[in-house]
């Protein structure tokens, strides 16, 4: 039985397996067509949701901070409006950024909201930016998840880290998280392209891990801005700090549990 990408519906590959929630056989699938990963399909993801923030995302608070940071520069290139942070977790973005100023909401169906009680967004409503930070490898059916979010907003800013080149198997990328079993839909440069032009929107990527969606254009040049402004920032924290953090040390010593 064939695989149908849910991306662009091109027959796919099998690309690797990988042991999902240390228990489960699950197969990758690759699509020549668009360069888009999946799994097969998720039947786990109740057990990986049991608790929806991962034990060993030891960097979810310092993630938060420095989204918040890009955002006070990227919101400089936007008008004034609502903005939702689709899949929020615990809703501290929405917190920091509206402590910042910003009219911002917060949704997300797995997690409890604990730091934005009272600011909650939903999608019935329209919103000037979206943000969704670290999603859209949980999409189980992306381009309709894309699709449902641009049609309420002209501005889908988001992260995720783009599959390098040629795509690793499971075991060279850690990206793939089998032991959390959440991480189930991986997308190369080629597959935000494709998803740009089958919804008409400009895309603008860092090529790494944060890109922009938009029925407007961005100023070409934000990500040079963007990567300046977190040198600045970066080296004015050196200075005072003088240690190395403790995230990706923290984050092997649980997952060796």
């Amino acid at each position: 039985m064939a695989i149908i990408c849910n991306i662009c519906s091109e027959d796919m590959s099998i690309h690797d397996k990988a042991l999902v929630l240390n228990k489960y056989v699950v197969t990758y699938y690759y699509c020549s067509r668009c360069g888009f990963i999946q799994t097969e399909e998720p039947y786990w993801l109740s057990e990986s949701y049991s608790k929806p923030i991962s034990k060993s995302d030891t960097g979810i608070i310092m993630r938060n901070f420095a989204n918040a940071e890009n955002l006070l520069l990227f919101l400089k290139f936007v008008s004034k409006g609502v903005y939702l942070d689709f899949g929020g977790g615990h809703g501290i973005l929405t917190r920091i950024m509206r402590d910042y100023g910003f009219d911002f909401y917060h949704y997300d169906k797995y997690a409890e909201n604990i730091f934005a009680i009272g600011f909650e967004g939903n999608l019935d409503k329209n919103y000037k930016v979206i943000t969704a930070f670290e999603n859209f490898e949980h999409f189980v059916n992306p381009l309709n998840e894309i699709e449902r979010l641009i049609d309420i907003s002209d501005t889908l800013y988001f992260t995720t880290l783009l599959l390098p080149t040629p795509p690793p198997l499971t075991k060279n990328w850690w990206y793939y998280a089998p032991g959390d079993g959440q991480h189930i839909a991986f997308y190369s440069r080629k597959t935000l392209e494709y998803i740009a032009r089958k919804c008409n929107m400009f895309l603008l990527s860092n090529n790494w891990d944060t890109h922009i969606l938009s029925k407007n254009r961005i100023n070409t040049h934000f990500f040079k801005f963007l990567t300046l402004y977190n040198k600045i920032n970066n080296i004015t924290l050196s200075r005072f700090l003088k240690r190395k953090s403790k995230t990706w040390d923290d984050m092997n010593t649980i997952l060796a549990i």
